[in-house]
């Protein structure tokens, strides 16, 4: 059996993150401090003392998460050896580090790059996203579908856990309908934008740039990315699909599902939180599952 590790995105972050690494582990604290200078403020002061309220910034949110889950397995030293890797949207910068296609300097100038570009597009096409719980994908992808307005699939989560995209308008609208057609519940997502729809399109455009100009290595091992759950050591193919995964559905439990099938017996998740934890298991109650 192989071992898998699992890198989240956005909505894992906690005040305090990261706190303990820093303190207890020498080479995550080169990290942070290296850190603290690309992103050009002390994003390490906020990761360890500051509230909700300001890790729930775009610009802080994204670099914080990408730092601890890269800090979690550096930590682990030789200990450390994927076999394959996953992230969860932002999560995939995360993972392409340490499956050593990207250095953590670009992958976090990357982020940060990603961050801005989308809390730009968020200003332009403003949009929101909900969760669509109890009903089959493709029930969802037709309802959307049929809708006069943006509202896309958007993570694949789990079996019954899809989140959509779009206008506010298209997202209303859409949870109606679904509820309507039997979903046992649709939940308004807390998000400051659509995002992994259409209405990224000014961040894909300007990501784009960003990705064609960083230097990307042959991974150690696979990466299962978001765009077509399907694994990849290519660094051009990688390039591409990290681009196109703004506007592009997470195929998360399309992922976990390939993972399983060429031989993922462990899913260990480095980074804040325990979110993909709950969702491997959901997918394969066969996986084992832990934290780095």
């Amino acid at each position: 059996m192989k071992s898998a590790y699992i890198f989240p995105g956005q909505g894992s972050q906690f005040p305090g993150m990261g706190k303990e690494l820093y303190e207890q582990e020498p080479t995550a604290r080169k990290l942070f401090d290296e850190a603290d200078e690309i992103i050009g403020f002390r994003i390490s002061d906020l990761m360890f003392n500051g509230s909700e309220q300001d890790l729930v910034r775009t610009n802080v949110t994204q670099p914080a998460i990408f730092i601890h889950s890269v800090a979690a397995v550096k930590a682990l030293g030789d200990h450390f050896s994927p076999e394959m890797v996953a992230g969860h949207s932002l999560g995939e910068f995360s993972a392409l580090v340490a499956n050593g296609a990207l250095s953590f300097g670009d992958g976090l100038r990357l982020v940060k790059e990603r961050a801005e570009a989308m809390q730009h597009a968020c200003e332009v096409n403003p949009g929101t996203m909900a969760a669509i719980l109890g009903m089959e994908d493709a029930q969802v992808e037709e309802i959307c579908a049929a809708i006069d307005d943006v509202v896309v699939p958007a993570n694949y989560n789990c079996p019954g856990q899809v989140v959509i995209s779009g206008t506010v308008t298209g997202i209303d609208t859409a949870c109606g309908k679904l509820t309507g057609a039997g979903a046992r519940r649709t939940v308004k997502l807390p998000v400051g934008g659509a995002f992994h729809s259409p209405l990224m399109e000014p961040a894909r455009e300007r990501l784009a740039v960003a990705i064609g100009n960083a230097e990307f290595s042959k991974p150690v091992c696979p990466v299962y990315q978001n765009v077509d759950a399907r694994p990849s050591i290519d660094p051009d193919i990688i390039r591409q699909h990290l681009v196109a995964q703004l506007t592009a559905p997470v195929r998360w439990t399309q992922s976990v599902e390939h993972m399983v099938a060429d031989g993922a017996g462990s899913f260990t998740e480095a980074g804040p939180g325990k979110v993909l934890q709950g969702l491997v298991r959901k997918i394969n109650r066969q996986a084992a599952v832990g934290s780095a």
